[in-house]
């Protein structure tokens, strides 16, 4: 019995201690493949941090942007601070919140992640709607602040981040330094801000990781991440909590799942298909142990963005005041998804028949790389509390797609145009004849 006392008195701080000590490896770890990654020199972050910013006529500018105008709604105009704004959500969002008469400021380092050509054609866009996108950092705290000094933002829709599951493989310091770092530093600004935004951020359906209860709920568990990305993305999950608690901040985070749409992200399956499908080359279509079907819940932008407004609308005022939290302030998280999975293959025949051109398939093993095998949104939490109603099945959303591809394909002055074969000109040429 004494014996027995003894060794429980002292198994709790010895597994504390060996907690502890498995936390700081785990940090040692982060700090030096963020410092000692052979891409951690980050060859665009010096031209970024160094952006040319300030003046009185860049605060016009800004001013001028982030002014709205009263809408139809239980509220005025926001003033909302979109960074990431010139990446594919962040688009979309932008354009919809201004259309509306909302006051939209953009941030965006047009990074090398893929062509910024894209994200250049994009700005284009924004700016023929009255959105100004400011060049620069999330990481930038001095460009961060000033920003708060010239415009009192009244809400923060936070889209920046590293994407992809893959590209963590080869660099993963680009996830810690935008994913965490990254995020920390909005939350920093946003803390010190009077009066502090409301915030409402881009997490994602990765952080269930290896859960196989279906569909995905926000009650599941999310702590066994396949990936990195999706590891930083729960990381930040947990990064809003500790803000929302000690400071006050009122913070959505929102789950996407498999975002497809016009003006989307070349790194995706239903783009590079696509193009590949049109240059006559090989796609590669993965599968799980046994044959398993890979599977995806795609939603279409269009949806997304009105779970995105409906997130903002409905997000709460945060309750501190010069970094101090004077009252309990809302903490939300969301899945936004279409709650109809489809198989990658099925994608692949729609794609067919939409392109008018028979893909070359190669089918593969799912490899190593972070991918999961399928996703599943349950939305019910959403549905209830954003009014959130995804309309648009994938058949509706890739038409929509290809009709934008088939135009940005054909206008060679382009730098983003993507050559094609005989057979996917005149596939292309066809689509854009029958949609004007």
């Amino acid at each position: 019995m004494e014996k027995s006392l003894y060794v429980h008195r002292y198994r709790w701080p010895f597994a504390i201690s060996k907690l502890a000590l498995w936390s700081l490896i785990f940090i040692a770890l982060i700090i030096f493949l963020f410092f000692h990654s052979p891409s951690s020199s980050y060859s665009y972050r010096s031209r970024r941090l160094t952006s040319n910013w300030g003046g009185p006529d860049w605060e016009k500018r800004v001013q001028r942007s982030a002014r709205g105008r009263f809408h139809t709604g239980s509220h005025g105009h926001l003033s909302v601070l979109v960074t990431g704004a010139a990446g594919f959500v962040g688009t979309h969002v932008s354009v919809a919140l201004k259309g509306r008469g909302d006051g939209v400021v953009g941030l965006d380092n047009f990074n090398e992640y893929y062509d910024p050509s894209l994200k250049r054609a994009r700005q284009k866009l924004l700016d023929r709607n009255g959105v100004f996108v400011v060049e620069g950092d999330i990481n930038d705290s001095n460009l961060l602040h000033k920003l708060f000094d010239v415009v009192p933002f009244t809400h923060v829709m936070h889209l920046a981040a590293q994407a992809g599951v893959r590209y963590a493989m080869k660099n993963p310091s680009s996830y810690v330094h935008s994913n965490i770092a990254g995020l920390v530093n909005v939350l920093e600004v946003c803390k010190s801000a009077n009066p502090q935004p409301a915030i409402v951020w881009a997490s994602s359906s990765s952080v269930y990781g290896l859960n196989s209860k279906v569909p995905f709920s926000e009650k599941d568990r999310t702590d066994q991440p396949a990936s990195l990305y999706a590891a930083t993305k729960k990381a930040g999950e947990e990064i809003a909590h500790t803000y929302n608690h000690i400071y006050g901040l009122s913070i959505t985070g929102l789950r996407f799942f498999t975002v497809y749409g016009p003006w989307g992200r070349p790194d995706m399956a239903y783009f590079f298909f696509t193009k590949d499908i049109l240059k006559g080359k090989a796609i590669t279509i993965f599968e799980g142990p046994n044959h398993a079907s890979v599977a995806r819940d795609f939603t279409y932008i269009d949806d997304i963005v009105n779970g995105c407004l409906g997130a903002l609308d409905t997000a709460g005022k945060s309750t501190g005041s010069g970094g101090k939290k004077k009252g309990a302030a809302q903490l939300r998280v969301f899945n936004l998804g279409n709650t109809s999975p489809v198989r990658v293959s099925q994608l692949v025949s729609i794609l067919e028949k939409l392109l008018m051109v028979k893909a070359k398939k190669i089918v593969l093993p799912m490899p190593r790389n972070g991918d999961v095998l399928f996703t599943h949104a349950n939305i019910s939490s959403a549905q209830r509390e954003l009014g959130y109603k995804p309309t648009t099945d994938l058949q509706t959303g890739l038409k929509k797609f290809v009709r934008w591809f088939s135009i940005n394909c054909l206008r060679e002055s382009r730098s983003f145009a993507i050559s094609a074969s005989d057979a996917g000109v005149r596939s292309v040429m066809l689509i854009s004849k029958e949609n004007g």
